[in-house]
Formats: C-alpha cells, sequence, structure tokens
C-alpha cells in the first residue's frame, strides 16, 4: 500500500529548500519535539495496517490467540511501519517541502532534522526486526524487515519518482502485515494469508488514486507520475474498476478453501457489492466529464477505509461463528 502519507493534510505550501531549516534547537520545545517524532512514523497509516495483522491472528489461531503474542506482534508492527515511515519522509523531504498536503511535516518545518530522522528511522528498524526474531519467531521478523525495505528501497527510491505503477508493486509493502499476523501465529505461511495478502494488493490501487485524482496537481508540480497525473479521469476510473472487481473475487476464496464460514462470506459480498456501487458511480462521473468537488472522488477514498475495516473485522469474527 503505498502508503505515503494517505492520512496527512497539510494547508500551507512552502518554497524549494526549505527544509529542516525552519527552527533551531533551542525553538524546538520537547512537548512538540515528541509530536514530530511520532508524526514521522505516520501513526494514522499504522492504524490501518495493524488493522490487517491482528483479526489474521485470529483467522489462524481459529479463536483467540494468545494476547501477549497479539501485543508483542502490534508493537514489532509498530515500529517497523514506523521505522519504514520515516525512511520514507527522510527520501522524500525534498518533494514534501513543495506539495501542500505534506508542507507541515517534521522535516519540512524543521521540527526534526533530517539527520535525526535518519537515525530514527534506523533504529526503529533494527529494534523492530530483533524484537521480532527475539519474541515472535524469525520468520516474522524476516517479513517485517522486508516490508521495510520494499517500501523504502523499491517504493520510495526506484519507483515513486519513476513510474505510474508505482502505488501498484509499491504496495506490496503494505500487504505483508497480514503475512506477519499468520507467521507470528503458526510460524509457517498457508493459502488464508496469501490471498488476503492480494485483496490488499488489489486494495491498493483504487484506494489511494481516487486520493491521487483530488491532489493530482500537487504531485504534477513534483514530478512524481501517480497515474491521475499522467491520464485523464476516464482512465483512472476504468483502472479503478478493474481492480474492484478483481479485490472483491478474490476476497471471495477464503470460503470454498474452507478458511472461513458464512459470516465473513455475507460481509465480504455486501461489502464488495457496496465498494463496487461506488467504484461504477466514479467511473460514471468520470465518463460525464464531471469534475471538481462534484466527482466526489473521496467517497470512494473513505469507503475504502471503511471496507477493508470491516472485511478484517468478519476476518477475526468468523472463526466464532462456524
Amino acid at each position: 500500500m503505498s502508503l505515503s502519507g494517505v492520512c496527512v493534510t497539510a494547508v500551507e505550501s512552502r518554497p524549494a529548500g526549505v527544509i529542516g531549516t525552519s527552527q533551531s534547537p533551542s525553538h524546538r520545545p520537547f512537548g512538540a519535539r515528541a509530536k514530530a517524532f511520532v508524526a514521522l512514523t505516520k501513526p494514522r497509516i499504522i492504524e490501518l495496517l495493524l488493522i490487517t495483522t491482528v483479526p489474521v491472528m485470529f483467522l489462524a489461531e481459529q479463536g483467540v490467540p494468545d494476547l501477549g503474542l497479539v501485543l508483542l506482534t502490534c508493537v514489532g508492527g509498530y515500529l517497523s511501519a514506523g521505522g519504514a515511515n520515516a525512511l520514507n519522509m527522510y527520501i522524500d523531504r525534498d518533494i514534501d517541502a513543495l506539495m501542500d498536503r505534506t508542507s507541515q511535516r517534521p522535516l519540512v518545518t524543521g521540527m526534526v532534522s533530517p539527520r535525526e530522522c535518519l537515525v530514527f528511522g534506523i533504529t526503529l528498524a533494527v529494534v523492530s526486526t530483533l524484537l521480532f526474531g527475539l519474541t515472535v519467531n524469525w520468520l516474522s521478523a524476516w517479513l517485517s524487515l522486508g516490508a521495510l525495505l520494499f517500501y523504502v528501497v523499491v517504493y520510495t527510491m526506484i519507483l515513486k519518482r519513476r513510474t505510474s505503477q508505482n502505488i501498484v508493486w509499491g504496495g506490496i509493502a503494505g500487504c505483508m502485515p497480514v503475512l506477519i499476523g499468520w507467521t507470528a501465529v503458526t510460524g509457517s505461511l498457508a493459502w488464508a494469508p496469501v490471498i488476503l495478502f492480494m485483496v490488499i494488493f488489489f486494495w491498493t490501487p483504487p484506494h489511494y488514486w481516487p486520493l491521487s485524482m483530488k491532489v493530482k496537481d500537487d504531485y504534477a508540480r513534483v514530478g512524481v507520475p501517480m497515474l491521475p497525473v499522467i491520464a485523464s479521469n476516464k482512465t483512472v476510473a476504468r483502472q479503478i474498476v478493474i481492480y474492484s472487481w478483481v479485490m472483491v473475487a478474490v476476497s471471495l476464496l477464503l470460503t470454498p478453501l474452507g478458511y472461513t464460514g458464512w459470516f465473513y462470506t455475507a460481509v465480504a459480498l455486501v461489502a464488495g457489492g457496496w465498494w463496487l456501487w461506488e467504484a461504477h458511480a466514479l467511473q460514471n462521473r468520470a465518463k460525464a466529464e464531471v469534475t471538481g468537488a462534484k466527482l466526489k472522488e473521496m467517497r470512494l477514498f473513505h469507503w475504502s477505509i471503511t471496507y477493508v475495516s470491516l472485511l478484517f473485522v468478519a476476518v477475526a469474527v468468523d472463526p466464532f461463528l462456524r
């Protein structure tokens, strides 16, 4: 999932070059500094990652997993994703200074220096890997580290500024928590987490592209070729519909393979049906060449968060109803 900046909104743009220099150490109070370091981890994005991690642990256990294990997995996952997000901000600090929606990030305002951010991100990466390996298992640790490296190196450093497929393949990092949650309980992989991995893979583009449609001028200004920057709204909406249909179809594979029962199936059908309704509605507005606020692209973005939350709650609840 790119998850880069999905839930961060800002209102002030800054000129190029104003990065990490606007505040001296004497003007950076401790409380504000602490909040800034928390902001480097992008907590609201990590909420989504944990929403997909914990329910899979219930599915793997077919009941209530060890709560201590759940806590350790959540802490390790937060630290790992937080480290990845901090390193993402370090690498993207140049374009963050030019985009309205990221102009209040800690490195841009100078609340955190680039060096501090780099050390912070690397420290979280090391600590999270060791925490996973020593308290959960090493398979989960390597999956977590792999997700971090994929997000930082493959997405942020290689794909993001080079291809409109950046969020498609870069989103693999956001799919990894379902594998981590499953392996934390079982110590091995199976088809169930792979299917849920694919659900998140196909969910990520139609989740993120509506937001990119809304802020495409920001991306165009800094030369990041998000799909809405280089393609028409009609093309983007058509891609959203295609990915949405595949996502819903994949989400229904768990039941015939015996991993879930009637409750999950019902939620997947209803929530997926509503998603498809919204996706096709967006496509119809795009075909009619509706622009501006009337395009209502953010309806699908907001629903996408509700959808993934409902689907994974159903994953956790289903074992108790079978």
